[in-house]
C-alpha cells in the first residue's frame, strides 16, 4: 500500500505552526476501531501509538462505549467540577476495590485538571507543601509535561526552552544507567545531600518515570528503583513516581513500579485511566499528606463524569480477575522475539523495554525518523523519541490480537531493512 498525502489546506492555513504528529502522518483520520484507523480515503492503519498511551484498551473499545452511550442516553451528569456524582462515586469504589485494596496500597485520590501534567503540578505543590521546601529532584532525560512546573522536572532542552522564562527550582539527577555501569547508583546525588557546601538546597520531593517514555524508552532496574526509595527515605524526601504513560498496566501490572516492590508517597495517572481516551487524571498519596485545603488546587474541568464512567467500564472489564497482565507480558515476548531478530540483522540497532513498551534505537537518529515515515507509507503508525529522535518507540494497545501485533512487527523488520 502506498499512501498518496491529502491536501491539507484548512490545517495549514487555519492551524498553529506548533502542530506536530500531523506533519509525519499526512492523512486526514475519520473512524478507529481497535487497533486501527481509517482515513477519509478508505486506507488503514495499524496503531502502534495508541493516542501516546492514552488508549491502552484500543479505539472505541466496544465494552467500554455502550457503558458511555447508556450513561449519555439517560443523562448522566456530564459536567461536575468536584461535586459528588453517581459516576464519580461508581469510579471511587471500583478504583478501591478493583486496583487500591488487592494492592494493599492506601492512597487518597484527588481529582486535579484532566491532564497529566495538571497532575504532576498538584503532586508537586504537595510535595512542596508538606515539606516546606522548593527544590525538586528530577532526572536526566526526564519528562513530565508541558506546563510551567512540569517542565521544570524536564531533561529536553527543546520543550524547556519553549518556557521562555528561568525553570527553577528543579535539580537534575543521573537516570538509571545513565553512565552506562560505570558509575556507583546515586553516588553524586547522596554526596551532594550529605555535603554541607554542595550548593544544593535539601529538596522536597524526588519525581521519576519507572520507564522513561519520551527520553527514550529508558528503563529503571528494579534495584535502582527499590535503591531510590530507600535513599528517599533517609534522607526525608517525598518519592513521587509520574506514571501517567506507563501505568494503567502499560508494563504489565497495573501500577509500573509494582514490579520493584515499592510504594511511592505520590503517584500521577492520565492518559489510559479513563480507558477510552477522554481526558482524566489522578493523584494519589499517602494519607498522611493529605493536608490540602478546600479548592487549594481545582480546574473546571476536573469533575469529567463520562470519563469516569469510562474508567470504572475498564477497570471492571479489564482489571478484576488478573488476566491483562498476564496477555500484556505474553505480548511483551512477542515483541521482545521480533526486536532480537532485528537486532541481529542490523549491528547499529539496539531495544530495550517492558510490558508493550519498547524502543528501537539506532545509532544515526535519522535512521528512526526513516523508518517512521517509511512505515506510515506502508499503514503502521510509529513515532519516534529520545532526545536526538533516535529511537522508534512501539506503544500498540493492550488489547491488540497477536496477529496484528505480528504484522505490525513484520512492517517494522521491513522498514528497517528498506532504510538501511
Amino acid at each position: 500500500m502506498t499512501i498518496t498525502p491529502p491536501a491539507l489546506s484548512v490545517f495549514e492555513t487555519l492551524e498553529s505552526e506548533v502542530r506536530s504528529y500531523c506533519r509525519g502522518w499526512p492523512a486526514v483520520f475519520d473512524r478507529a476501531q481497535g487497533a486501527r484507523l481509517t482515513d477519509e480515503d478508505g486506507h488503514s492503519y495499524l496503531d502502534f501509538f495508541a493516542g501516546a498511551g492514552s488508549l491502552n484498551y484500543g479505539h472505541n473499545n466496544p465494552v467500554l462505549k455502550r457503558a458511555l452511550i447508556d450513561y449519555i442516553e439517560r443523562d448522566g451528569i456530564t459536567h461536575g467540577l468536584d461535586m459528588a456524582t453517581t459516576a464519580k462515586r461508581a469510579f471511587l469504589e471500583t478504583f478501591r476495590h478493583v486496583i487500591l485494596r488487592p494492592r494493599d496500597l492506601p492512597y487518597k485520590v484527588m481529582f486535579p485538571g484532566p491532564t497529566g501534567t495538571n497532575a504532576v503540578e498538584s503532586a508537586l505543590k504537595l510535595a512542596r507543601k508538606v515539606k516546606g521546601r522548593e527544590s525538586v529532584v528530577s532526572f536526566t532525560n526526564a519528562f513530565h509535561g508541558m506546563s510551567l512546573g512540569s517542565l521544570a522536572v524536564t531533561g529536553n532542552a527543546f520543550k524547556r526552552a519553549g518556557a521562555g522564562i528561568p525553570l527553577v527550582h528543579g535539580t537534575p539527577m543521573p537516570f538509571d544507567n545513565y553512565f552506562d555501569g560505570q558509575v556507583p547508583d546515586f553516588i553524586w546525588f547522596e554526596r551532594l545531600l550529605e555535603d554541607q557546601g554542595s550548593g544544593l538546597n535539601k529538596p522536597a520531593a524526588v519525581i521519576v518515570e519507572t520507564v522513561q517514555g519520551e527520553g527514550g524508552i529508558n528503563v529503571a532496574r528494579t534495584e535502582w528503583l527499590r535503591a531510590l526509595q530507600d535513599l528517599c527515605h533517609r534522607q526525608d524526601m517525598l518519592l513521587i513516581v509520574d506514571d501517567i504513560q506507563m501505568g494503567c498496566g502499560r508494563t504489565g501490572g497495573f501500577f509500573s513500579f509494582e514490579e520493584a516492590g515499592i510504594t511511592p508517597d505520590i503517584v500521577t495517572l492520565s492518559k489510559s485511566i479513563s480507558g477510552y481516551g477522554l481526558p482524566m487524571s489522578l493523584c494519589l498519596f499517602k494519607p498522611e499528606l493529605d493536608i490540602w485545603e478546600p479548592g487549594e488546587h481545582n480546574g473546571t474541568f476536573r469533575g469529567n463524569n463520562p470519563a469516569f464512567v469510562t474508567a470504572a467500564a475498564a477497570l471492571d472489564a479489564y482489571w478484576a480477575d488478573g488476566q491483562m497482565e498476564k496477555q500484556t507480558l505474553a505480548r511483551g515476548e512477542q515483541v521482545e522475539s521480533a526486536l532480537l531478530a532485528i537486532c541481529g540483522e542490523h549491528d547499529t540497532a539496539r531495544f530495550r523495554g517492558r510490558g508493550l513498551v519498547w524502543g528501537l534505537e539506532f545509532d544515526d537518529p535519522e535512521r528512526a525518523s526513516a523508518v517512521c515515515a517509511r512505515a506510515f507509507e506502508l499503514g503502521l503508525l510509529l513515532e519516534t523519541s529520545g532526545p536526538r529522535s533516535e529511537v522508534v518507540k512501539l506503544l500498540p494497545p493492550l488489547t491488540i490480537t497477536p496477529e496484528e501485533l505480528d504484522e505490525g512487527l513484520r512492517t517494522l523488520a521491513r522498514c528497517v531493512r528498506e532504510t538501511a
